[in-house]
């Protein structure tokens, strides 16, 4: 698995790591600025990071109901911080 500054650096290098999970890929892409890309990887996949995952994309997408869904799915509340700072948790929690 990559680390977080690693990670970080790659999305400011728009430079995608070779074989990161989906769900990390969905989050590069999302840190990247493309929300599409990033929801497309993560939109099927059922497993808990990927809905939380999918559940931070819907509340950046303004779809609130669908966000409260998807945090429930995940086992997870719903944020409270801005979307930056929970991008940035999730970066940290998943990158281990």
């Amino acid at each position: 698995m990559i680390d977080v500054i690693d990670f970080k650096q790659s999305v400011i290098d728009v430079q995608l790591t070779p074989g990161l999970p989906s769900y990390m890929q969905a989050l590069w892409y999302d840190g990247t600025g493309d929300w599409k890309t990033a929801y497309d990887l993560i939109d099927q996949l059922t497993d808990q990071r990927s809905a939380h995952i999918h559940a931070y994309l819907h509340r950046k997408e303004g779809d609130i109901w669908n966000a409260d869904y998807w945090y429930k799915r995940a086992g997870k509340t719903k944020s409270q911080v801005s979307l930056a700072e929970e991008w940035e948790m999730l970066v940290k929690e998943y990158c281990r």
